[in-house]
């Protein structure tokens, strides 16, 4: 009697199914992480929800076009981008809309000592400065643990440019960092 092996017979992995349960399951765990993902984009707490909420109501509505041999966070981490790309164009059109900064944001505060919040809002505000192109593969990479190859996969840019972005984020980050402690020495 011959024993199939999911792992080692190609014909099922590529005849992976999802139920649409397993679909919101998975989708669920996702929460925090996409959650963190648009704050970046967004850089505003309101908006941020607003995003992760018409996000998720897009994958809702066409989980099936979700290949389940890919993993799902980054199909989401595409919508989110792609949704947030759009919403920039829309409100270049429309003008005027106003957003709270992240460090103002309430999403953001932690119950840590006042030494770590001066300093986690030091960083947080240095990020918020820096260029959406730096930014974002620098969160992807250092906060949400991808590889370089699959910010560069999510980013739709060469991996090179990854690495070249993150390492000049990494640069002004630490620079400016070092002014504002020689300033307060």
């Amino acid at each position: 009697m011959k024993h199939l092996c999911p792992c080692t017979d190609l014909t099922l992995s590529k005849a992976v199914v999802m139920t649409p349960d397993q679909f919101k399951t998975e989708l669920i765990g996702l929460l925090p992480r996409l959650r963190r993902f648009a704050l970046s984009l967004t850089r505003s707490g309101p908006d941020a929800d607003d995003l992760l909420q018409d996000a998720c109501a897009a994958a809702l509505q066409k989980w099936e076009q979700y290949d389940p041999a890919q993993p799902l966070d980054r199909w989401m981490f595409r919508i989110v981008r792609n949704m947030w790309i759009s919403e920039i164009r829309k409100r270049k059109t429309r003008q005027g809309e106003g957003q709270i900064p992240a460090e103002e944001a309430a999403e953001l505060r932690t119950e840590d000592t006042a030494a770590d919040d001066l300093a986690a809002r030091q960083v947080r505000g240095k990020v918020d400065n820096l260029d959406q192109d730096l930014a974002q593969p620098l969160l992807l990479v250092c906060a949400e643990g991808y590889s370089y190859r699959e910010a560069a996969e999510l980013l739709s840019i060469p991996i090179g440019t990854v690495m070249s972005r993150i390492h000049r984020a990494r640069k002004l980050l630490i620079s400016s960092l070092s002014e504002v402690e020689q300033v307060a020495k």
